[in-house]
């Protein structure tokens, strides 16, 4: 097998420009850029999350997303090439089922915690979040192809039901969320004065449970 990289030291990135895998070079404040270092990031907070004791089946799902996100990050790096296809998203989907099918439904918001590996898992979720925001990004003022959005959209769901997964798996509960006591039961100087409302004030409707961790 032929060395892909036999240098890593090429100091042709200090003017602040990298390359493409088109050969091209862009500025590295550039959206491209920018997405693909949000892909690497997510890549390696689950690297992190793979330190973790958990379950083989979860770890064998891990490590092929993990394979998957460089397929994507290298369809970002080389503008025109497409790596995703609708197999990788399936593939997703299908194990948002798996998982989700021996979870009791959700009743409340929940916190990150509960376990390391779940709140680790969480910490993966945000930043698909923002990888996929920076691809919207990118998409603004160049092609992104569909299947790019739908898998990192997709991502982000599966990591939100494996957190609670890896919850099971350990034993331990959700962190349910829960609102601030009327009262200053824990004795930590809360400022319980109710402000009067006025004609003008404006009541926060209760948010969906549909709606919980930004899914889509």
């Amino acid at each position: 097998m032929a060395h892909r990289l036999s240098k890593i030291t090429t100091r042709t990135g200090d003017d602040g420009s990298t390359g493409l895998g088109d050969g091209s070079r862009v500025q590295k404040s550039a959206p491209r850029v920018a997405a693909m270092g949000d892909l690497d990031e997510l890549n390696s907070q689950l690297g992190v999350l793979l330190t973790e004791k958990m379950p083989n089946d979860f770890v064998t799902l891990f490590t092929r997303i993990q394979n998957q996100l460089f397929d994507l990050g290298g369809e970002i790096c080389i503008p025109g090439h497409r790596a995703i296809t609708d197999a990788h998203i399936l593939f997703l989907d299908n194990a948002i089922a798996k998982f989700n099918a021996d979870l009791p439904p959700l009743k409340e918001f929940i916190l990150p915690g509960g376990s390391r590996a779940s709140a680790f898992a969480h910490v993966a979720r945000t930043v698909a979040r923002r990888a996929e925001r920076s691809i919207v990004k990118l998409a603004e003022s160049e092609p992104v192809a569909a299947s790019a959005f739908q898998y990192i959209n997709r991502l982000s769901d599966l990591l939100f039901i494996l957190a609670r997964a890896l919850n099971r798996a350990a034993n331990a509960p959700d962190v349910c969320w829960s609102r601030e006591p009327a009262t200053d039961d824990v004795g930590v100087g809360l400022n319980t004065a109710a402000a009067p409302l006025t004609a003008t004030a404006t009541i926060t409707p209760p948010i969906k449970i549909s709606n919980l961790a930004g899914a889509n």
